[in-house]
Order: structure tokens, then C-alpha cells, then sequence
């Protein structure tokens, strides 16, 4: 059973790279019973696509 640090770090590996069959179960199970860390791994998308559309704006404002 995985504890709330290392479901964190793989809903965060999840991002990079494909995660194997044990780590994908594992993570949804913990998931499933874990409320905080469904939702971290709900928010991590959202904050990613704002970071990118951050760090456009700054290369944008930098060009000009």
C-alpha cells in the first residue's frame, strides 16, 4: 500500500513518463481511498498547462 509521499511522486512521474503496471495500480488504489491525493493528482494537469501559458507570456514579453 502506498503512502500519500510516494503517491504524490507518482502521480507527478505520471507527467513525464508512462508508469508500469504495478506503479499504475498501486497509485489507483491509493486513490481511491485517499481524497487529498485525488485531488492533487486532479490539480496537476491545471497546473502545468498554467505554467506553460506563464512562461509563454514571459518569452512573449521578453521578445518585444
Amino acid at each position: 500500500m502506498l503512502n500519500c509521499k510516494s503517491a504524490t511522486r507518482l502521480v507527478s512521474e505520471a507527467q513525464k513518463r508512462a508508469l508500469s503496471v504495478r506503479e499504475r495500480m498501486g497509485l489507483n488504489v491509493h486513490l481511491l481511498m485517499c481524497s487529498g491525493c485525488r485531488n492533487f493528482s486532479q490539480q496537476i494537469p491545471l497546473l502545468r498547462q498554467a505554467m506553460r501559458g506563464f512562461a509563454q507570456g514571459d518569452n512573449e514579453k521578453a521578445g518585444k
